[in-house]
């Protein structure tokens, strides 16, 4: 039971070749592109309305400085949540349930706003390190707490990417594993457990886009703080 229930977060092959590649791919291919016509479609001009209050939402507290992150986080959230939804369709594969994945997504964007702070104002950037006031026999203790916390920040991007949405889908597979063995003998449980799972199906859209404007969110807080 406990290796069925792990299975679907396991990379799938086919003849040996991983198929996560495909799975990083897909969502590009799904996105609404521009015609020539004068008027768009219901769907490009609700896309375009999504993405334009996202990036002023995001990018109002910023300076102009950090306005050329725009276009990069604005995509990254995009792609993150095409990733997230795709990944609630029956018999498919959520690449963000990948630990190493996010990581690789964390890790470079943090570093870099990391690299912008130091290069652009470096007194301003490692002064965060150590709070205004703080009493002398503490500031080497604090400076060394306030480095690890600076190099958490990417592991806690991708770890709490990783955590909701694998829990989500365990608690999904746990309830319909229920309902499906409870169905036969005691009916009127199973059809709750059914409601019950719908439910949840309906959390589980929700916390897939709220995750990915939340991974967003956080590099953007990172990037105020160093631009």
């Amino acid at each position: 039971m406990t290796l069925s229930l792990f299975d679907q977060f396991m990379s799938p092959a086919l003849f040996g070749i991983p198929l996560i590649a495909l799975a990083l791919s897909l969502p590009w291919t799904m996105f609404p592109k521009p015609s020539s016509r004068w008027l768009n479609s219901r769907l490009i001009a609700l896309q375009g309305w999504f993405i334009s209050r996202f990036t002023q939402q995001i990018f109002q507290p910023i300076n102009l400085g950090g306005h050329k992150w725009a276009s990069l986080l604005t995509s990254l959230m995009l792609y993150l949540i095409s990733l997230n939804m795709l990944g609630l369709l029956p018999y498919t594969f959520t690449p963000t349930t990948q630990l190493s994945l996010n990581m690789a997504f964390a890790v470079p964007l943090w570093l870099a706003t990391v690299i912008i702070g130091m290069r652009t104002q470096p007194t301003h950037a490692l002064g965060h390190l150590l709070p205004e006031g703080t009493p002398t026999p503490l500031i080497p203790i604090l400076i060394v707490i306030e480095t690890i916390s600076l190099f958490i920040r990417p592991l806690a991007l991708g770890v709490r990417l990783t955590a909701n949405l694998t829990a989500g889908h365990l608690l999904i597979q746990l309830i319909a594993t229920a309902a499906f063995v409870l169905l036969p003998l005691m009916p009127a449980v199973a059809i709750l457990s059914s409601a019950l799972l719908l439910l949840l199906t309906l959390l589980e859209v929700a916390v897939a886009m709220i995750q990915a404007y939340v991974f967003v969110l956080l590099l953007s807080l990172y990037l105020q703080e160093n631009v």
